[in-house]
């Protein structure tokens, strides 16, 4: 006796494949906002590393604080591309003389790319190339910072980390400072958006643990 398949079974067998074949390809599909949140939470994560391994605790020195690493978001209208707003990232430990600011030498290096992670400088410019123009490689045109405390952040996006791996929202230059007053108090949340939605990375108060906790695209 010859067995063959019943239309039914055919028919459910195509509507299983189909299903299949649908979440395959959805995977596949490239989601840029995705991808620059995966990015930066992983150079927040690098960041913590080099702080916990490059330990710049000097109980000599009454500024060491200054020098712990910086993960920090800035935003430029670029001179090299008609004055357009630009969002990218730098990471870096500053050094004496201390003024809050990178410069090439005092700049992460990637390790996959050997990169720098900055523009090497002040400059109200950055290379469309670099991985870390979030908007010429993402396209994201705003980025928000929430939580962490109380204070502006349209002026400070910053988070920095100690020896201990602990989130701070800045490493201030300033010599009178209490960096202590800088720990985060509360979750930092940064929002990273452009025309087709958002998503939000957390930086936890305490550990510094960072992770994506909501996304909308």
């Amino acid at each position: 006796m010859k067995k063959a398949f019943t239309m039914l079974e055919l028919v459910f067998v195509i509507v299983i494949v189909g299903i299949l074949s649908y979440f395959v390809s959805s995977s596949f599909q490239r989601n840029p906002l995705r991808e620059a949140a995966d990015q930066v939470v992983s150079h927040i994560r690098y960041t913590q590393h080099l702080a916990m391994i490059d330990d710049r605790f000097n109980p000599n020195s009454q500024q060491w604080y200054s020098e712990m690493w910086i993960f920090w978001i800035r935003s430029v209208h670029d001179v090299n591309n008609n004055n357009e707003q630009e969002w990218f990232y730098e990471i870096f430990s500053d050094r004496s003389p201390y003024n809050g600011n990178s410069t090439i030498e005092e700049e992460a290096i990637d390790p996959l790319t050997r990169e720098t992670l900055g523009n090497g400088s002040f400059d109200n410019t950055v290379s469309d190339s670099k991985m870390i123009n979030l908007t010429r490689k993402y396209g994201v045109n705003n980025i928000v910072f929430t939580g962490g405390d109380n204070i502006n952040h349209n002026n400070i996006r910053r988070v920095a980390f100690d020896s201990l791996g602990r989130p701070y929202r800045d490493a201030d230059p300033n010599p009178n400072v209490n960096w202590y007053n800088m720990m985060l108090i509360s979750d930092m949340n940064i929002t990273l958006i452009n025309p087709d939605g958002n998503v939000t990375i957390t930086v936890m108060k305490e550990t510094g643990y960072t992770y994506i906790s909501a996304q909308n695209y």
